[in-house]
């Protein structure tokens, strides 16, 4: 797993080939980040990663400047991993928790700037994501949320929603509180 671009630009963290996690593809990863810049500026937004996999979108975050980045990891080896990337980086912005993400939506107390999801694509709870994070406090008003899925899910209809993107099979639903 590399870092596209930024301060931390080409570095690379190697994932266990036993990882259950699916990384979001270079070239899809590429394009979401250029699709963001025009809704965000980095250095002023505060992000949340759920479901974090592998770490590698918060990397890109941190990378692009984020001043807080909070990952939300529930696998322990996943979550080791990304701790080990954090203790590396040694980037006081970078928050790893190890912990539930649906559990995390319903109590957290903190508002961010951006949400980003790419939960597990047969999540049961995935046709209601976009409902418990947009009526959740995770978003300041305005705020983007940004859900990463498979092809057959659809979000178009949710009143929220803003576009849709798809790069290959990853597909990425943008909505706005």
């Amino acid at each position: 797993m590399r870092i596209i671009t930024g301060r931390y630009k080409g570095r690379h963290f190697e994932v266990p080939r036993t990882f259950k996690a699916r990384p979001t593809t270079d070239f899809a990863k590429e394009n979401l980040f250029n699709v963001l810049r025009a809704y965000l500026d980095f250095e002023a937004t505060t992000a949340l990663d759920l479901f974090g996999g592998t770490g590698s979108i918060s990397l890109e975050l941190l990378s692009r400047g984020c001043p807080r980045v909070v990952t939300v990891e529930r696998d322990r080896r996943h979550f080791s991993f990304i701790a080990q990337c954090s203790r590396t980086l040694n980037d006081a912005a970078w928050q790893p928790l190890c912990g539930d993400a649906l559990k995390f939506i319903e109590r957290c107390g903190e508002s961010f700037d951006l949400v980003f999801a790419d939960p597990p694509y047969a999540l049961p709870e995935l046709p209601e994501l976009p409902a418990r994070v947009l009526q959740s406090s995770l978003l300041k008003p305005g705020s983007l949320f940004v859900l990463e899925h498979g092809k057959t899910d659809s979000f178009a209809e949710h009143p929220q929603f803003v576009e849709h993107r798809a790069y290959g099979s990853v597909n990425f639903s943008f909505f706005r509180k």
